[in-house]
């Protein structure tokens, strides 16, 4: 991407006369200032609009949208989510008590999947009445049984069925075939219905689907919802009327910076959602993270050395893998952008960061105009699963976090200190 390409779809614009790039009417230069690098930054502004496209293209029909924890759990972030009327899809005990924490008038709204529950994290979901749990395996549901008979409080049951759909994504986060750990066989679920009915503590609630994220066509959601919404007529002849379908996530994005219209991409996709679920009444939900997040939000850093080597030319950045591992990880691109573009030349360069790893990189050989030290640079697009899979690697502090609404900045995480990374750990002591 260009830095004239930068449009008025995302919050982070190039502002004149100065020339800067900004998260909507606040300077990045000035937030590096103020809070140091490197830096995530996201505009609340823009998560409103996208959770608003979705709550407006399902008024005819009763919908929740269950954000996706796991593409950015932070806690500001939860609660802004939860005050404008989202739920939650959770896959640990961990990010039920973000959303507990966060706004605890939630928990009705919350949506429990995953393929490894525990005893105690169910026991901790039910202590909540959370809406419904996504059940991933006969065992699991055994286990539910048991641990809602024995605290006495009933259980509202979704199986997560595997339709056995392509989704043409990221193999790492591909989710809707056989192969794949997620899920119950479709033709196995009908059984598992029928046997919850002679249970005191399981309520056949609602049945479950998701298929991968990162999807950009709305062909694979259709498909699989149409799978879906024939097993729930088959339940319904056979006396098991479930009132929700929960349709999963995973709608994509674009990260090449390219025009996107994303008000079109979720209509195509309710399109194809509502057709599937044709003669289909009940409530309808959905589970969207990097679609809401993603575009939100940057990783701003500083430029801290250029090198050469032979024909190679590295730009260093104080930002690592362990800030944003996507592209170690995925080799997933991030277009990168300087905060206050030179004039001159583009070529091709290496965007790396400091860990003592040659996976470390942002971008190969990636056009950026001139860069110098102290110059600093945004990775756009890492809203989502930026922060969330952050980690100490190199014994390297994390960033800190700001949220942007309107002309309002607020530090929703402060970067972390020594102190903390050292905090949990237990020196031996002489005896």
């Amino acid at each position: 991407m260009t830095i004239a390409s930068i449009t008025s779809s995302r919050p982070f614009r190039l502002v004149q006369p100065q020339g800067v790039l900004h998260c909507g009417s606040v300077s990045l230069e000035a937030l590096a200032r103020t809070f140091g690098t490197p830096l995530y930054v996201y505009s609340a502004d823009q998560i409103l609009d996208r959770l608003q496209l979705f709550q407006q293209a399902f008024t005819d029909r009763e919908t929740l949208i269950c954000y996706a924890v796991k593409a950015n759990s932070a806690l500001a972030i939860l609660q802004f989510l939860a005050r404008h009327g989202a739920g939650f899809d959770i896959v640990s005990g961990g990010e039920l008590e973000r959303v507990l924490t966060a706004a605890p008038e939630a928990a009705s709204r919350v949506v429990f999947s995953g393929v490894g529950k525990t005893a105690a994290e169910i026991d901790q979901a039910l202590g909540a009445d959370i809406l419904e749990f996504n059940v991933e395996s006969e065992t699991e549901l055994e286990l539910l049984a048991d641990r809602a008979r024995k605290l006495k409080r009933k259980a509202r049951v979704a199986l997560r069925v595997n339709p056995d759909v392509f989704a043409e994504t990221h193999p790492y986060i591909s989710t809707g075939l056989r192969e794949h750990k997620f899920g119950i066989d479709i033709r196995r679920a009908f059984r598992l219905y029928k046997s919850m009915l002679g249970s005191r503590w399981l309520e056949p609630h609602g049945v479950s689907v998701h298929i991968g994220s990162q999807i950009r066509s709305a062909d694979p959601f259709g498909a699989a919802l149409e799978r879906v919404n024939k097993l729930v007529r088959q339940l319904d002849r056979a006396g098991i009327s479930l009132g929700s379908i929960d349709a999963g996530g995973g709608l994509g994005i674009d990260y090449h910076g390219g025009s996107f219209d994303a008000a079109a991409k979720v209509r195509e996709y309710a399109q194809a959602l509502q057709s599937a679920l044709a003669g289909f009444e009940g409530r309808l939900l959905l589970e969207p993270g990097r679609f809401l997040v993603a575009q939100a939000g940057a990783l701003v850093a500083r430029v801290l050395y250029v090198k050469r080597n032979g024909s190679k030319t590295f730009v260093i950045a104080d930002a690592a893998m362990n800030d944003l591992i996507r592209p170690a990880l995925y080799q997933a691109h991030h277009e990168i952008v300087p905060v206050r573009p030179r004039s001159g030349k583009a070529r091709a360069v290496d965007v790396v960061g400091p860990v003592c790893e040659s996976g470390d990189f942002f971008a190969r050989d990636r056009g950026l105009p001139p860069l110098r030290p102290g110059d600093l640079i945004a990775l756009l697009d890492a809203g989502a699963y930026g922060m969330a899979q952050s980690s100490n690697y190199n014994t390297r502090p994390r960033p800190a976090e700001v949220l942007i609404h309107g002309r309002k900045t607020r530090l929703i995480r402060r970067r972390e200190t020594m102190n903390d990374i050292f905090a949990p750990e237990i020196l031996a002591t002489e005896t």
